[in-house]
């Protein structure tokens, strides 16, 4: 019984989530006891209008933001509450995050910003001693997403798209368990967005990486295995997709 739970039990879960925002004196809130779940291996989206609360989900998820009352479950341990040294820890060795505006630090070359999170692991003598892995590590990532021709460009001389794939090396680089993808396609075209989905979906399959993505976009939710659809704050329903 003992195995059959632990088989079963999600790799993360964000339980009954409330969450609210001060502007000036006055409260906004933003999740109304929202809750989600993933298993291992699971490529989820969650669909909703802007301001229904999907990016602030997807942040709690991730300790980005701590909610004000629910819980965020990873493999069965609770972790919001979690001091902060943990959470960093968290953050830097289990999730991955991408978003719509990259975030890419402009003084920095792509291989240089694809290295940052194993940089950020170790001290400065740490880092010197394991350059030439965390240099290797980098660049076979940005290879797996087709920018091996572009290490030595700033963001400022890169495409949308080339910026998006280099967002995710970055938030890949690491190999995480979860990674949460805040509107990948949100600012590209349909045809660049459509290569930055068939990447997400291979890294899906081949790696079994788990996948929680927020978007607009019904055509974008629909590749996913599962969607989730945000209303106000409110988990409204789920719909299941074929995950062959």
């Amino acid at each position: 019984m003992a195995e059959t739970l632990k088989m079963t039990q999600p790799l993360i879960s964000a339980e009954a989530i409330t969450k609210s925002y001060f502007k000036g004196q006055h409260k906004v809130p933003v999740l109304r006891g929202a809750g989600i779940t993933a298993q291992r291996g699971e490529f989820i989206s969650v669909i909703g209008q802007s301001g229904s609360g999907k990016s602030t989900l997807l942040h709690v998820m991730g300790l980005l933001d701590s909610p004000d009352v629910g819980e965020v479950i990873l493999d069965g341990t609770r972790i919001d509450n979690l001091h902060q040294a943990a959470r960093d820890q968290l953050r830097n060795h289990v999730f991955g995050f991408i978003f719509q505006f990259y975030h890419l630090l402009p003084e920095l070359s792509l291989l240089e910003n694809v290295m940052t999170p194993l940089m950020i692991r170790h001290s400065f003598l740490g880092f010197w001693k394991k350059r030439r892995e965390i240099r290797d590590a980098a660049m076979s990532m940005i290879d797996e997403v087709g920018l091996s021709h572009r290490l030595r460009h700033r963001p400022s001389e890169l495409s949308g798209g080339e910026m998006q794939r280099g967002a995710i090396a970055r938030a890949l680089v690491a190999r995480p368990e979860i990674l949460l993808a805040d509107e990948p396609t949100g600012n590209l075209d349909a045809a660049t967005g459509a290569g930055i989905m068939e990447l997400l979906n291979r890294l899906n399959q081949e790696q079994r990486l788990t996948i929680v993505m927020v978007t607009h976009d019904e055509s974008i939710a629909a590749q996913a295995h599962r969607t989730v659809r945000l209303v106000e704050g409110r988990i409204q329903g789920v719909a299941w997709e074929d995950a062959a």
